[in-house]
């Protein structure tokens, strides 16, 4: 190999050594524990295009999050008071993310034999006092979302910030594990498995959230339909 082949190849194979350390943690943590917890996931700059990106988003842009899909989707304010912009792939930094998170995918039905076939995502922002309370993000038997990803954007964030994610280890479970909402840190688990909430925070809180899914579609009705 050349020395400019192997000079303009090197940063790409050294993104790709990366991707397939942190995949082959976190399917390890799937494995045994069913969720995975990556500080310094994202690569950097994923992350600060995604950061840039979410600060200068209006207000107007995000929409009051709900709870269900289709026709069962409407907002509660009682579950949770977040708002969200979802993910579309048509800027940079939305196809960076989302062409980092279809590489995470190959990876893990690599190792797991998982079967996931497609991906959605938003940005989340939680503004001060904001919450998501107790829930799963799918239910036994629906076969929609398998695997859920959460990858945090807020730089310098404190203890006292608040706004920290409890991940249940099952529905008995009252203590829970909790995570701080720390930029580059990314949480994946089983969506039908983990119970989780999302505490108020003290100042705005930014995320972006995307959930795996199978392909579960029947006849002339496709799934998913976003």
């Amino acid at each position: 190999m050349n020395t400019l082949l192997r000079d303009e190849l090197s940063p790409r194979l050294d993104c790709e050594k990366v991707l397939e350390d942190r995949a082959e943690r976190i399917c390890d943590d799937l494995q045994h524990q069913g969720y995975s917890i990556q500080p310094s996931c994202l690569p950097a700059d994923i992350l600060l295009a995604l950061q840039d990106q979410v600060m200068t988003l209006g207000d107007s842009e995000f929409v009051r999050a709900g709870i269900g899909r289709n026709a069962q989707h409407h907002t509660n304010d009682f579950v949770r008071s977040d708002k969200v912009c979802w993910m579309t792939g048509e800027t940079a930094p939305g196809a960076a993310w989302l062409e980092w998170c279809e590489s995470l995918r190959v990876a893990i039905n690599r190792r797991l034999f998982m079967g996931l076939f497609s991906f959605e995502s938003h940005y989340a922002w939680y503004p001060a006092g904001a919450y998501y309370k107790r829930h799963y993000d799918a239910f036994r038997g629906r076969t929609n979302r398998v695997l859920s990803v959460v990858g945090y954007l807020n730089s310098e964030w404190a203890t006292d910030d608040g706004g920290e994610l409890v991940l249940y280890k099952d529905a008995s479970d009252r203590d829970g594990l909790k995570v701080t909402p720390l930029a580059g840190t990314l949480v994946v688990f089983l969506s039908e498995n983990f119970p989780h909430e999302v505490l108020p925070a003290r100042r705005d809180r930014f995320s972006i959230a995307g959930w795996y899914r199978v392909n579960s579609s029947i006849g002339d009705v496709l799934d998913p339909p976003r």
